[in-house]
């Protein structure tokens, strides 16, 4: 029986062939078991197919975090890194070098990238080694090392440094399964992060420094646990807020952990990773200086909060692209 473009990328029957690569020391937590198959029809480079270099045994909890790195990372053309901890950025940013790139993500959160990854979508190089050797991680993966990087790296021999070849495509079409009990969820992949250009909602329009801002702070909220918002300034985040159950919440817990760091939010811009049901964000935005808000717009009182950034001077643009991550 022919099916129509709904369902074809979800057949009645749903087949998988796995093999056990590893058993791991345990799951998320002691007290869980853990194992790592692989799947020999999927051939996207990433952290379960990567060469280890060096470092202590991938546990469950390292194979997902890294995972959420290199994902993220590979969204970038240009040189970037990506610092994640417990499945979360804490740092993003871009440069003329990964080296650049680096030291700008940790300045968003030295604090939570003390044990963190380390993704970088380009070689990791030498110069980058002598830093990466300062603190304590748990992974590197990049998709090449420089040799002399390589041997830096060895100082710090409990460091897992995996090497991908290639960086994966981040507008693959795919498919991701879950398990629930009784059963799977699966969707197609969010491989996507804007469906053309962005429409501005308010009455100021945003700079092209804003707006470069603003692309890649969505692009990181799409990888931020909902409900997500970031901020970003300069290419770069400056403040993240994750997983909090009020999106006001997020917005103030990014900008308190900006000011814990010594970060300034004035001047920067922020993401949304789903629309504004209050205007409370936009004005949250303005109380910390931000100057432009990209969100996916579609709430019933979105000129609540359209007009909440009129009257802060704050320029606004919708997506009408959602990145709900759970």
């Amino acid at each position: 029986m022919a099916m129509n473009d709904e369902n074809k990328d979800f057949p009645e029957e749903m087949q998988l062939s796995l093999k056990r690569a590893e058993v791991l020391r345990y799951g998320e937590n002691p007290h869980q078991g853990g194992a790592l198959y692989l799947n020999p029809n999927d051939k996207r480079p990433g952290v379960a197919t990567a060469r280890k270099v060096q470092g202590k045994e991938l546990s469950y909890n390292n194979l997902q975090d890294a995972d959420a790195a290199f994902e993220c990372v590979a969204e970038f053309e240009e040189p970037a890194c990506v610092i994640v901890k417990h499945m979360n950025p804490c740092g993003v940013a871009v440069g003329e070098s990964v080296h650049e790139a680096y030291l700008r993500a940790l300045t968003c959160d030295k604090v939570s990238a003390f044990g963190g990854i380390v993704a970088l979508n380009s070689k990791l190089t030498a110069v980058l080694a002598t830093e990466l050797v300062q603190i304590f991680l748990e992974v590197v993966i990049a998709p090449d090392a420089e040799e002399d990087a390589l041997a830096i790296l060895s100082a710090k021999p409990n460091v897992r440094v995996l090497l991908t070849g290639t960086m994966p495509n981040p507008e693959e079409k795919r498919t991701t399964v879950r398990s629930i009990a009784g059963g799977f969820l699966a969707q197609n992949a969010d491989s996507m992060v804007f469906d053309g250009e962005v429409k501005t909602v308010t009455k100021r329009t945003p700079t092209a420094e804003e707006l470069s801002d603003m692309m890649l702070a969505f692009t990181v909220v799409k990888h931020v646990k909902s409900n997500a918002i970031v901020y970003a300034k300069d290419g770069a985040t400056v403040g993240i807020g994750a997983g909090q159950m009020s999106r006001i919440y997020s917005a103030k817990l990014a900008a308190m952990k900006a000011a814990e760091a010594g970060i300034s939010l004035e001047g920067s811009v922020m993401a949304s990773d789903a629309f504004f049901p209050f205007p409370d964000c936009v004005e949250e935005a303005a109380r910390v200086g931000a100057t432009a808000i990209i969100q996916p717009g579609g709430s019933m009182k979105d000129q609540d909060s359209i007009e909440a950034a009129d009257k802060a001077d704050i320029a606004m643009v919708f997506t009408d692209i959602r990145h709900f991550r759970h």
